[in-house]
């Protein structure tokens, strides 16, 4: 069985001494980060992984001024796409863009997508501006023109939401809460949401929109949203449940928990469910292993490990 993991991240050196320099408060994790040779192809044969579609680690582009996202993302892309052409079968890519610029942005994406990247990933809000934002809308526009997704990935909270939700505990507690233990999948969740108020999806519906983490709790919630968010109110052309059936992609990434995934297969299907380890955040081998006890159909576990993504993303 082809195996295909989806948020899978690497850094080079000019984002480590910017936007992404509290990594280096991790020594392995940059390590592991930087390196997109041997090293790395090993792991993902100890594991099990035939492919890793990358992209960069968070924060990403979106939280540095517009001139030097510019430099970082074309950078970024530009080693990402080395890679790529020197390992071929094991990498693919997702593009950075400086997507607070919607049109360098789009033209990032139109030289990214020539050189054979499979879509671009966006971490969360661009200094605190939601993607809804109708500033954005070329981004979309070419996103789907150009028939690719789009990886929505959690950042941060704007610092204000961080203060008033994720503050008042030690330093450490407070920065956890509000990323990985909690903010990060609630704001992401949050996210979606607002492109589909937006009506993002009704402009573009084409539009295809990935997220990780088993839906950043958005499948839990669906039945509800559909109750309370009726057309009537939104003037949207559909129910919620149907842009998040229609629209949005699910990926796995680190969350290896049953009771969420079944909840999440329930809710949306095995056609909008895609593999993912989360690495180097989350050891290949044991989403490897989750992904085999699976309780779910040979020919949907397919689809989860490499069905979609091949189809997604045309692998």
């Amino acid at each position: 069985m082809r195996t295909i993991t989806l948020e899978e991240h690497f850094a080079t050196l000019l984002f480590i001494a910017g936007p992404g320099q509290a990594i280096n408060k991790q020594p392995e994790i940059a390590a592991q980060l930087l390196e997109l040779g041997e090293k790395r192809i090993a792991e993902m044969d100890n594991a099990g992984i035939d492919l890793q579609v990358l992209s960069i680690n968070a924060p990403g582009a979106e939280q540095s001024p517009a001139a030097e996202a510019v430099t970082l993302a074309k950078e970024s892309n530009d080693r990402l796409a080395l890679a790529i052409q020197t390992y071929p079968e094991r990498f693919a890519g997702l593009a950075a863009i400086p997507t607070a610029n919607p049109k360098t942005a789009v033209e990032e994406m139109e030289r990214t997508i020539q050189l054979g990247f499979k879509g671009a990933v966006i971490n969360g809000h661009v200094h605190g501006r939601y993607l809804d934002d109708s500033y954005f809308q070329p981004i979309f526009e070419a996103a789907q023109k150009l028939k690719v997704p789009i990886y929505l990935h959690p950042t941060k909270p704007p610092e204000a939401v961080s203060k008033i939700y994720y503050s008042g505990f030690s330093p450490q507690v407070d920065d956890l809460f509000a990323r990985a233990g909690y903010g990060w999948h609630i704001e992401t969740g949050v996210h979606v949401l607002r492109l589909i108020l937006g009506g993002v999806f009704d402009r573009f519906p084409e539009l295809q929109i990935i997220i990780g983490h088993l839906g950043e709790s958005l499948p839990y919630m669906q039945e509800r949203l559909d109750k309370v968010l009726v057309p009537r109110a939104t003037g949207l052309q559909h129910e919620i449940s149907y842009y998040l059936k229609k629209n949005i992609y699910y990926t796995i990434s680190g969350f290896n928990f049953q009771s969420p995934f079944q909840t999440m297969l329930a809710e949306v299907g095995a056609t909008r469910i895609m593999f993912s380890a989360d690495y180097p955040y989350a050891p290949m081998d044991a989403a490897r292993k989750f992904l085999d006890q699976l309780p779910v159909s040979e020919a949907d576990r397919h689809l989860i490990a490499h069905g979609n993504a091949e189809k997604l993303l045309n692998l």
